[in-house]
C-alpha cells in the first residue's frame, strides 16, 4: 500500500471516530493535573487530538479532545485508588 493511501485511510477512520473532551467523557472538570496527565498519555503514545474553542461563565478558551477509544483504555487502566470521583 502507498503511503499516501494508507495516510488517507488513517484521515478518514480519524475522522469517524468520536473526539470528546474530558468534561464530555468523565460528565465534570477534570481539572489541570488530571488534563496534564492524560495528555502526556496522549502524546507518549501518539494519539491523534483536536482542538475546540469553548466559552462559558466558567471557563473560556481552548480544550482538547481526544479520541473516546483512547479515553476508555486510558481510564479502565487506572488503578482503583486513581479514578477522579
Amino acid at each position: 500500500m502507498k503511503i499516501g493511501l494508507q495516510k488517507k485511510i488513517n484521515y478518514i477512520y480519524n475522522m469517524n471516530e468520536e473526539f470528546l473532551s474530558l468534561f464530555d467523557y468523565l460528565g465534570k472538570p477534570a481539572g489541570t493535573t488530571l488534563g496534564k496527565e492524560v495528555f502526556e498519555a496522549c502524546k507518549l503514545r501518539s494519539q491523534p487530538y483536536q482542538l475546540r474553542d469553548i466559552s462559558n461563565r466558567k471557563y473560556t478558551g481552548k480544550v482538547i479532545l481526544y479520541k473516546k477509544s483512547f479515553l476508555q483504555e486510558y481510564f479502565n487502566s487506572l488503578p482503583i485508588d486513581n479514578f477522579p470521583l
